[in-house]
């Protein structure tokens, strides 16, 4: 019998990534959005790609704030 090789991933430069070259920190953050928790009603920021998880009880369920025109 052959013996078979442990699965490596390959690895990419930290530069970029698997859909091209990274943007700077602040470019693909974007916008800070309001929400409400739906559990504690603490106010969280987030921004994209952040987990949706309240920060004070890490409850998963939150609330757009409405926008104020």
């Amino acid at each position: 019998m052959s013996r078979k090789e442990a699965y490596s991933p390959p690895a990419l430069p930290t530069s970029t990534s698997a859909f091209g070259p990274s943007l700077s920190s602040d470019a693909a953050s974007g916008p800070i959005t309001q929400y409400l928790c739906g559990e504690c009603n603490a106010k969280v920021q987030l921004k994209k790609g952040d987990p949706i998880r309240c920060k004070e009880c890490g409850h998963r369920v939150l609330y757009k704030e409405r926008t104020k025109r």
